[in-house]
């Protein structure tokens, strides 16, 4: 299940802050640390847990590696929380139905 390994990475809210930050612009881990109350070697953590759960990946650039966001990890989420959404609009259509009095 990989969307269940992507919502536990994105459980811990300092994992999620560097999420967001990568989301915005792909980074190094020394920027990221420098945004961030944890260390560096924390921040490389944060970012291992993030890349094992398909959400982030790191192309190397001279002697450091850039993060950025991978956006087919986000799919995979997307697709897991799009398989309830037509369950809950079809509920919401019925509610509405239901409290205007229309049969549809």
């Amino acid at each position: 299940m990989p969307y269940a390994e992507s919502f536990a990475a994105l459980a811990d809210p300092t994992r999620r802050q560097v999420f967001e930050m990568l989301a915005a612009k792909p980074m190094p881990v020394g920027a990221l640390a420098e945004c961030l109350p944890v260390s560096r070697p924390a921040v490389s953590q944060h970012l291992k847990v993030l890349t094992d759960a398909g959400l982030v990946a790191a192309q190397p650039e001279g002697a450091r590696r850039i993060y950025s966001v991978r956006r087919e990890g986000l799919a995979e989420l997307r697709a897991w929380i799009d398989r309830y959404w037509d369950d809950v609009l079809a509920g919401f259509h019925q509610d509405v139905m239901n409290q205007t009095g229309e049969d549809h």
